[in-house]
Parts: structure tokens; sequence; C-alpha cells
């Protein structure tokens, strides 16, 4: 069977890049034939997702018919599985799922897997106000047994504004920030912290992070290796 990785991207256009790189170094290969067949669709055009789930339903139901449009081309040009490397947007992604045909790998019940598996109880959610509020995460957590920790909420703003400030607007980050939201992780006595926002991908890309933090969207990139059939490179998660 030829399998073919289908990417819905675009969300945002530098996290895609990212991802796509991730893809790359988690395959074990030495050819160029030996890579994941990949088909990236960067649709930059996407509403904000956050925005939509904060707005009302009219909004929702925008964000919700484009991603079933993605998906369904995607799907028509051949990919065996998709991959979504935004978490805001997997508050849509079951409904999609219901009206394609092949498997959207979801980031974050796979993230939950993993913590489950290392022992991990105490994660702190870095992520979106729209992945916040809408219980992603928590739900997906709770279901494997882990507590999810929320940021305060004047920590909130600072992750909110590492994302849109910083990374969507093409700057590689402010460090300070990301440490002050460190120490209140560590305050509310979590074991570890999850990258829930592919904008703190792209900053954890550039700057050297702890192994306190788990990325979902590398998660992801070897979940996406995996469901493609390529070996995969030793040094990366279980």
């Amino acid at each position: 069977m030829n399998y073919r990785l289908g990417v819905l991207g675009g969300m945002g256009p530098q996290a895609t890049n990212t991802f796509y790189q991730f893809v790359i170094d988690r395959t074990d290969a030495r050819s160029d034939q030996e890579h994941v067949n990949a088909l990236i669709l960067s649709d930059s055009d996407m509403p904000d997702r956050t925005a939509a789930i904060l707005g009302g339903e009219q909004d929702r139901e925008a964000v919700y018919r484009r991603l079933l449009d993605d998906a369904r081309l995607l799907e028509r040009a051949g990919c065996t599985c998709i991959a979504v490397p935004c978490n805001t947007s997997h508050f849509f992604l079951d409904r999609v799922q219901d009206h394609v045909g092949i498997p959207i790998i979801h980031m974050i019940r796979e993230t939950a897997r993993l913590l489950a598996s290392q022992g991990l109880r105490r994660p702190g959610i870095l992520a979106t106000d729209g992945t916040i509020q809408t219980g992603l995460y928590q739900k997906e957590f709770s279901a494997v047994g882990i507590q999810a920790v929320i940021p305060s909420p004047q920590t909130q703003k600072l992750v909110m504004s590492l994302i849109y400030d910083d990374v969507k607007a093409g700057r590689d980050g402010d460090p300070q920030k990301f440490a002050d939201i460190h120490r209140d992780l560590l305050a509310q006595g979590c074991d570890c912290g999850v990258l829930a926002c592919t904008e703190l991908s792209v900053f954890a890309d550039k700057h050297h992070l702890p192994p306190f933090y788990t990325d979902a969207m590398a998660v992801l990139a070897q979940r996406a290796v995996e469901a493609c059939h390529k070996p995969l490179r030793h040094i990366f998660i279980k």
C-alpha cells in the first residue's frame, strides 16, 4: 500500500513548517524515497480558531466547514491519514472525522496516552484561550486518569502574548515570558508541562527548554511517521 500523509496546516504557517521538519527528523531515512510521502495543505486563510470558539455558532460553523473541505480535499488527493498541527482546531476534529473516510491522528489523545504511559499525573497545559476554555486537554487527560492544570489568569495572558504577539507575529519569542510561565506551573505542583499550542512548538524549536516539557506537536509528528509505516529514529518517544 502507498501511504501518504495529509497535513492540514496553515494554522499558523510557521507551525506547519516546523511540523514537517519534525516529521523529517523523526524518520530514519537515508534517501528521498525512504521519507514520508506527504501532501501539505497550508490554508492560511482559515479563520482564527480561538476567536471562532469563543464567538458565536456561525463563527464555529465556518471553521468546521473549512476544516471539513480541506480534509476532503486531502482524502481525494490520495492521502491515507491526516495530521492537523493546530491544537485549538481539535475542538472540531471529531465532527470532521465523522465525514471523512481516512483517520485523523488526534494530537491531544496521543499526548494523553503518552503521559499516562510515563506515569505523569499533573501536567500544566500551555495553550490558547480557546483550547483552555473548551477543556480539550482537560477532557482527554481526565479520560486516562491525569489531572490537567491550567495557568493562573495572569500567566495565561503571558501564554497568549507569547503565541500571538511573538510567534504568530514572526518573532522568536521572549524567553522571560516563558520563564514566568514555567514558575507558575512549578508553583501549582505540576510534574510536567505540555506545549499544547503549535506556536509554542515553534518557540521550543528556537529556545532550549528543559525535559519537563512534552511537545504535543512532536508527539503528532512521530505518530504520523508511524501511520505511514516508515522507520523511526530511535531517539524519540515510545
